[in-house]
């Protein structure tokens, strides 16, 4: 079997303008590349007819975090809690959690202050725009 390698994390947003700021901005990853997507092949392997696409990668300590935008939009689905099957989140790694949280702008929805858990391990969940689950911790 051939081995495989890590390329990328991604998230699906229904807008990519008004999400990318977030995740820029207020996280601090920087953009590394912006590119769009279509034709038939395309739309061929996502397995949805007429697709296109709009993508921005962002570098994230070594790992290429993906966002991107579909044409044609689906329906919406309601934001997922983290004990349902099949939802996800993104985690970053941060020095001081506490800092980090206190920096946080007012209008970042979190789901409790940072909290320490049995590990030893402190962690804080917030939301993106798209309500989108983003960990943040400080092993």
């Amino acid at each position: 079997m051939t081995a495989l390698g890590a390329h990328h994390v991604g998230i699906t947003v229904n807008d990519l303008e008004a999400t990318l700021p977030f995740y820029r901005d207020v996280l601090g990853l920087d953009v590394t590349d912006r590119f769009s997507v279509d034709g038939e092949a395309f739309a061929d392997a996502v397995g949805v007819d007429g697709a296109s696409a709009r993508f921005v990668h962002l570098a994230a300590d070594g790992v290429r975090l993906e966002l991107v935008e579909y044409e044609p939009v689906a329906r919406e689905s309601p934001a997922a809690g983290l004990n349902q099957p099949g939802a996800t989140h993104v985690g970053f790694e941060v020095d001081d959690l506490d800092e980090f949280y206190d920096d946080l702008p007012d209008d970042v929805p979190t789901i409790s202050e940072p909290r320490t858990t049995g590990t030893g391990t402190s962690i804080l969940f917030l939301r993106d725009p798209e309500d989108n689950l983003v960990e943040v911790l400080e092993a």
